[in-house]
Protein backbone atom coordinates (compact mmCIF):
# COMPACT_ATOMS: atom_id res chain seq x y z
CA UNK A 1 0.00 0.00 0.00
CA UNK A 2 1.31 3.45 -0.90
CA UNK A 3 1.25 6.50 1.37
CA UNK A 4 -1.48 7.96 -0.84
CA UNK A 5 -3.58 4.80 -0.35
CA UNK A 6 -3.09 5.06 3.41
CA UNK A 7 -4.14 8.73 3.42
CA UNK A 8 -7.23 7.92 1.34
CA UNK A 9 -8.20 5.11 3.72
CA UNK A 10 -7.65 7.37 6.72
CA UNK A 11 -9.87 10.02 5.13
CA UNK A 12 -12.62 7.45 4.49
CA UNK A 13 -12.44 6.20 8.07
CA UNK A 14 -12.59 9.70 9.55
CA UNK A 15 -15.46 10.72 7.27
CA UNK A 16 -17.46 7.75 8.57
CA UNK A 17 -16.46 8.31 12.22
CA UNK A 18 -17.32 12.00 12.09
CA UNK A 19 -20.44 11.50 9.93
CA UNK A 20 -19.00 14.05 7.53
CA UNK A 21 -19.37 14.36 3.77
CA UNK A 22 -16.42 14.63 1.43
CA UNK A 23 -17.85 17.94 0.24
CA UNK A 24 -17.81 19.34 3.78
CA UNK A 25 -14.22 18.16 4.24
CA UNK A 26 -13.26 19.93 1.01
CA UNK A 27 -14.89 23.13 2.29
CA UNK A 28 -13.33 22.90 5.76
CA UNK A 29 -9.85 22.01 4.52
CA UNK A 30 -9.65 24.24 1.45
CA UNK A 31 -8.75 21.32 -0.79
CA UNK A 32 -10.22 21.57 -4.28
CA UNK A 33 -12.74 18.89 -5.30
CA UNK A 34 -10.54 17.67 -8.18
CA UNK A 35 -7.54 17.27 -5.89
CA UNK A 36 -9.62 15.37 -3.33
CA UNK A 37 -10.95 13.09 -6.07
CA UNK A 38 -7.37 12.34 -7.19
CA UNK A 39 -6.42 11.39 -3.62
CA UNK A 40 -9.51 9.26 -3.06
CA UNK A 41 -9.30 7.51 -6.45
CA UNK A 42 -5.57 6.79 -6.20
CA UNK A 43 -4.62 9.01 -9.13
CA UNK A 44 -2.46 11.19 -6.89
CA UNK A 45 0.84 9.41 -6.29
CA UNK A 46 2.47 11.96 -3.98
CA UNK A 47 0.40 13.42 -1.17
CA UNK A 48 2.35 16.32 0.29
CA UNK A 49 2.73 17.20 3.94
CA UNK A 50 0.89 20.45 3.24
CA UNK A 51 -2.08 18.50 1.93
CA UNK A 52 -2.11 16.23 4.98
CA UNK A 53 -1.98 19.31 7.21
CA UNK A 54 -4.95 20.78 5.33
CA UNK A 55 -6.86 17.52 5.76
CA UNK A 56 -6.16 17.49 9.49
CA UNK A 57 -7.40 21.07 9.72
CA UNK A 58 -10.55 20.10 7.83
CA UNK A 59 -11.21 17.36 10.36
CA UNK A 60 -10.47 19.84 13.18
CA UNK A 61 -7.63 17.76 14.50
CA UNK A 62 -3.89 18.10 14.79
CA UNK A 63 -1.51 16.61 12.27
CA UNK A 64 -0.39 14.17 14.95
CA UNK A 65 -3.97 13.03 15.52
CA UNK A 66 -4.51 12.50 11.80
CA UNK A 67 -1.35 10.40 11.51
CA UNK A 68 -2.00 8.49 14.75
CA UNK A 69 -3.36 5.39 13.06
CA UNK A 70 -1.96 1.91 12.59
CA UNK A 71 -2.31 2.28 8.82
CA UNK A 72 0.72 4.61 8.83
CA UNK A 73 2.78 2.16 10.92
CA UNK A 74 2.29 -0.82 8.64
CA UNK A 75 5.44 -2.52 7.45
CA UNK A 76 3.69 -2.95 4.10
CA UNK A 77 3.55 0.82 3.59
CA UNK A 78 5.49 1.71 0.44
CA UNK A 79 7.37 4.98 0.60
CA UNK A 80 7.89 6.28 -2.90
CA UNK A 81 11.03 8.21 -3.71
Amino acid sequence: MTVNDAVAKRISTLLREKDMSQYRLEQESGIQHGSMQCIMNGRNKTVTLSTVMMLAKGFQMSLTEFLDDDIFCSEDLEIEQ
